[in-house]
């Protein structure tokens, strides 16, 4: 509902807000977008940082085809007479649409492999029915609410990033490159058009790559 009312209060129609919570599917790269266009950023630039963003899946994907598989599985189905069933291309599609934060990381805290796949086609299914109808619910209550900080909304969305990376800034080297990037970010900020320091201030990566290496 905030990415709604968020999405509405920029200026998106009920429409397309919809049509990118259903196709796109991915909270924090949605944010970002409509985030540098309500900025006055372009969309290229706004595109390029939602891919950007986004680009974690992959890494999300090799993990879920662990126990999705891309081949064939005994205990997802039988053939007739091998004992394995090989999985469909559509099923393969919808998955590969359904890998998010929070699908691949309740799947990979089950035990067995049936258990991995069942907790992620009923957390990916969950999200993909509850985020376009909170999207659309959002982007209704924005018509009525022009301005979303009155309700706290616009808050929302940095809490839940927080949360996300607060983890992962248990290790000292993403630690220094966040600090790196936040200061690039806030420096470059006057200077870039919108949109596009964040996307700069991912060169913090690079630089802490030997830093990576001496900590393998």
């Amino acid at each position: 509902m905030s990415y709604g009312v968020t999405a509405g209060s920029a200026g998106f129609s009920l429409w397309q807000l919809v049509a990118l919570a259903v196709l796109v599917l991915g909270a924090s790269s949605e944010f970002l977008f409509i985030g540098i266009i309500a900025a006055g950023g372009t969309a290229v630039a706004a595109v390029v940082a939602g891919l950007l963003i986004n680009s974690r899946n992959f890494a999300y994907g090799l993990a879920a085809g662990s126990f999705l598989g891309g081949g064939r599985h005994r205990d997802s189905g039988w053939c007739r007479d091998s004992g394995w069933r090989r999985d469909s291309g559509w099923r393969k599609l919808v998955g590969a649409h359904l890998v998010n934060d929070e699908s691949v990381a309740v799947a990979m805290a089950q035990g067995s492999v049936k258990q991995k796949r069942a907790a992620f086609w009923f957390c990916g299914i969950g999200i993909a029915v509850s985020w376009p109808i909170g999207a659309l619910l959002g982007g209704l209550l924005g018509s009525v609410v022009q301005d979303p900080a009155a309700l706290g909304l616009d808050a929302a969305f940095p809490v839940v990033i927080l949360a996300l990376v607060l983890p992962a800034l248990r290790e000292k080297v993403t630690l220094l490159a966040a600090v790196i990037g936040a200061v690039v970010a806030v420096a470059t900020s006057p200077f870039l058009p919108s949109g596009i320091a964040p996307l700069v201030a991912l060169l913090s990566i690079a630089v802490t790559i030997p830093f990576r290496e001496k900590v393998r």
